[in-house]
């Protein structure tokens, strides 16, 4: 029997996991999602013939998964009003809201829940997300092999062992699709200032992009060995690489994402207290 799965809240996010659920096999009648406005759910039941509700504790009544796809502003009021249900059933409870710890989530959920934290991407929405998953203490490695299928099914799944690392998985893989896109502005306006045409080079900086990356994920080599196969002595790409390193891009890269993982571990303080 397949587990029942409740999402509260169906934005972006929670229809790319029950998108991806469903096309791996998963059933729709055993997926529920809920929002308050039915005008909201109605495209969403249409297209993935799930059940949908506007009332939160009805919803998860049998769940066996409950998946938090709230805003970290309101996630306070949803956990306060599911708390007894959910310590009643005790079913498994994944958090995909940015910036909430375990601790914080556990205690507005009354305690001692088997809880997951879930630090998905954006390209989930495209079935090519990168998560990374921590697990308290209260779940067991069932729930652990059922949070990685679920997850998988729009995208790679990492599991860390220490929450704090949470906050350099959100500065390599939750912020990192901007720092592509920026790449692929910044490539897209040397091309124009080249003499290509804006649509031109776009198409050739993401195709190339895509290239790079499957070059990567099916290669046994290091993407340094890979970036110096590219490298024919004294050739052209030798001479863009000298540049990239000798502008600092490197250090650029060190110092944002160590801006970011430090701005997560602000958020986490700021919406704790809340």
């Amino acid at each position: 029997m397949a587990s029942r799965v409740t999402f509260i809240g169906a934005g972006n996010m929670a229809s790319a996991i029950i998108g991806g659920m469903i096309d791996d096999g998963h059933p729709a009648t055993a997926i529920t999602a809920t929002s308050p406005s039915d005008a909201f759910l109605a495209p969403v039941h249409e297209r993935f013939g799930i059940h949908t509700d506007t009332d939160n504790v009805a919803a998860v009544r049998d769940a066996d998964v409950v998946v938090l796809a709230v805003k970290p502003q309101v996630m306070r009021e949803v956990c306060e009003d599911l708390r007894d249900s959910l310590q009643r059933q005790r079913p498994l409870v994944i958090s995909v809201a940015a910036g909430l710890s375990a601790e914080t989530l556990d205690a507005w959920l009354g305690g001692s829940l088997p809880l997951i934290r879930c630090m998905p991407n954006t390209p989930s929405l495209v079935g090519a997300g990168a998560a990374g998953l921590y697990a308290n203490a209260n779940v067991s490695d069932a729930q652990r092999r059922l949070a990685t299928e679920l997850l998988e099914a729009v995208g790679l799944v990492e599991w860390v062992d220490d929450e704090a690392l949470l906050d350099a998985v959100t500065a390599v893989s939750g912020s990192g699709p901007a720092y592509f896109f920026l790449m692929f502005e910044a490539m897209e306006e040397a091309g124009v200032k080249l003499g290509l045409p804006a649509e031109t080079a776009r198409r050739l900086a993401i195709q190339t992009a895509l290239g790079a990356a499957r070059m990567a994920q099916t290669s046994d080599q290091t993407p340094g060995q890979l970036k110096r196969n590219v490298m024919s002595p004294g050739g052209t790409t030798e001479r863009a690489i000298e540049h990239l390193e000798q502008a600092g891009l490197r250090q650029a890269m060190l110092d944002a994402m160590d801006a970011c993982a430090s701005r997560a571990r602000e958020m986490a303080e700021e919406l704790g207290k809340r």
